[in-house]
């Protein structure tokens, strides 16, 4: 399976890579529909809203362009969300969403974790990555501190 749905040797790949991303939205746009004129969650309410967030999700953490996500791209988004998790962790957490045996997660199998009743960690990660954003900062300049006040 190749890493990439571009050609590495051009130099001035900018281009492709935009029709690589365009060619893999505009599969996972055709999915997003399969799956909702199939009515493969009947009891997900708003799934039109949920899916496209998934989508955004998805894509924005294939780096590679593949269309599916592999080891490096699952560690990637651990790190951003503030998780970082070893190889062996991983792999783990990917064979439990793989439903295909491939070794990485597909568009598919990313929904089916999101919304079947199953729960993994990746899943319970991704739930919460709105509430890890919100982190309250101090507003104001720092209180001003003294030796006296050192222990």
């Amino acid at each position: 399976m190749p890493r990439t749905t571009f050609d590495r040797t051009n130099v001035q790949g900018g281009k492709d890579w935009g029709k690589a991303k365009q060619r893999q939205t505009e599969q996972i746009d055709d999915e997003i529909e399969d799956i909702i004129t199939k009515n493969t969650y009947p009891e997900v309410e708003e799934l039109d809203e949920k899916l496209t967030a998934y989508k955004d999700q998805f894509i924005t953490y294939d780096l590679d362009g593949s269309g599916d996500l592999d080891d490096n791209d699952v560690r990637v988004m651990m790190e951003k969300l503030g998780q970082p998790k070893n190889h062996i962790e991983i792999r783990k957490m990917i064979k439990e969403i793989d439903l295909n045996g491939s070794g990485t997660i597909n568009f598919r199998e990313f929904v089916q974790m999101m919304l079947g009743g199953k729960t993994s960690i990746m899943r319970m990660i991704l739930m919460f990555e709105e509430k890890n954003k919100e982190k309250e900062k101090p507003v104001g300049p720092p209180p001003k501190k003294s030796f006296s006040d050192l222990p």
